[in-house]
């Protein structure tokens, strides 16, 4: 039993990337591979930033971050992390695997993307998703 003072901290999701609600009503489940992710750049904070792009990877039906050049089934583009999600435990464990949720269909403030999305990308949203 731990009886020791345990602090939490909580903060609101930033999701100014979004041009509004539509579409949100209709974004479903998804598994990330964690490990496809760099720290860096998409959880420097411990978690997944909402408005990351994502791919489906081939095998395994897993998602990781869209990228063009990649190999795995993540060259397309499928849509965005509509939450942003923890991978980092309180004691600095990075899961394998978390569960968020995906849009699919929105409109989105370009320039408010934690990571931007190249033409290839936006080619492969069609027009399920609108960028302003």
């Amino acid at each position: 039993m731990n009886l020791g003072l345990i602090t939490e901290s909580f903060s609101q999701d930033k999701r100014d990337w979004l041009q509004g609600d539509h579409g949100t009503d209709i974004a479903p489940s998804v598994t990330l591979d964690v490990s496809k992710f760099t720290a860096g750049t998409h959880y420097p904070d411990g978690y997944i930033k909402s408005g990351i792009p994502l791919g489906k990877i081939t095998t395994g039906g897993k998602y990781g971050p869209y990228d063009d050049t990649a190999t795995d089934g993540r060259q397309t583009c499928v849509g965005f992390l509509f939450t942003s999600v923890e991978v980092v435990t309180r004691r600095g464990a990075t899961l394998s695997s978390a569960v968020g949720s995906m849009l699919v269909h929105c409109a989105i403030r370009e320039a408010k993307l934690p990571v931007a999305v190249d033409a290839a990308g936006k080619t492969d949203l069609g027009a399920r998703v609108i960028f302003v």
